[in-house]
C-alpha cells in the first residue's frame, strides 16, 4: 500500500519530504543537537567525578559512586526521563520539557561513561603515578598532567560511539514534547497522515547525522594516533 501510494503520485511525495524537511532539520539544529552537546559535556564531567569516587581510598564516596552507576544502569532511559518530566512534579518540582531532558540524558550519560573513563583511568601503568609523584606532583597534578591525557586517548572510541548513541536517544526527548527532530515528524505526520514516509525520512536524517560524527570519530582517532606514535 505504501509503495502503492508511491508510485501512484510520485511527485507528491517527493513534494511532502521536501516541505518537511526544513522544520525537521530545524528541529535537529535548534533542539537536537544542542540536547546532544549540553547533555554530553555534563554527562563528562559527572563521569569524570563518579570515576574519581570509585578509585577514591573513602568509602562512602565509593558507595554512593556505585549506588548511582548501578540505579541509573539498571533502569530504562525513558523511565528515568519520565520521573523527572512526570514524577517530580508530585513533590512540587517542575522542570521544563528541555532541562527534564538533558538532566535525564545527562545523567544517563555519566553513569555508562564513568565506567569507561575508570577502565581508563586504570589501565594507565602505576609508573605514571609514580612519575609524577617523584617529580614532586600533588595527586591532582599528576591526574590532570599525566593520566587524564593518556587516559582520553583510551576512552576516545567508546565515549565516541556514546556520544552518536546520545544522538539516537534525543528522539525520547520528544515524548516530554520537546520540539526535536523526531517531534517535528510526528507533528507533520499527524496532519498528512503520511507516517510511513515521515518516519522514514526522520530515520534518514538520524543516519545521516551519525555517518558524519562518525567521520569525524576516524579523523580524531588518526590525528591522535599519530600524536602518540611521536
Amino acid at each position: 500500500m505504501f509503495l502503492n501510494s508511491i508510485l501512484a503520485d510520485p511527485q507528491a511525495t517527493i513534494d511532502l519530504v521536501l516541505r518537511s524537511l526544513p522544520p525537521m532539520i530545524e528541529g535537529a539544529i535548534t533542539h537536537s543537537i544542542p540536547l546532544t552537546l549540553i547533555s554530553f559535556a555534563l554527562g563528562l564531567t559527572i563521569a569524570l567525578l563518579t570515576a574519581l569516587a570509585r578509585l577514591s581510598r573513602i568509602t562512602l564516596f565509593r558507595a554512593i559512586a556505585r549506588v548511582y552507576v548501578s540505579a541509573i544502569r539498571g533502569t530504562p532511559l525513558l523511565v528515568q526521563l519520565f520521573i523527572i518530566f512526570y514524577g517530580l512534579p508530585n513533590l512540587g518540582l517542575r522542570i521544563d520539557p528541555f532541562p527534564s531532558a538533558i538532566i535525564a540524558f545527562s545523567l544517563n550519560v555519566g553513569a555508562y561513561a564513568s565506567e569507561v573513563v575508570r577502565a581508563s583511568i586504570l589501565s594507565i601503568p602505576k609508573e605514571q603515578w609514580e612519575a609524577g609523584y617523584s617529580i614532586g606532583m600533588t595527586y591532582g597534578q599528576t591526574l590532570k598532567r599525566i593520566i587524564i591525557p593518556q587516559a582520553a586517548r583510551v576512552s576516545l572510541p567508546p565515549l565516541s560511539n556514546t556520544f552518536i548513541s546520545l544522538v539516537k536517544d534525543t528522539s525520547l526527548a520528544s515524548l516530554i514534547l520537546v520540539t526535536e527532530m523526531f517531534r517535528r515528524a510526528q507533528e507533520i505526520a499527524a496532519t498528512t497522515y503520511e507516517f510511513l514516509l515521515l518516519y522514514m525520512t526522520a530515520a534518514a536524517l538520524y543516519w545521516i547525522i551519525c555517518f558524519i560524527l562518525s567521520i569525524f570519530q576516524g579523523m580524531l582517532e588518526k590525528r591522535l594516533d599519530r600524536h602518540v606514535a611521536k
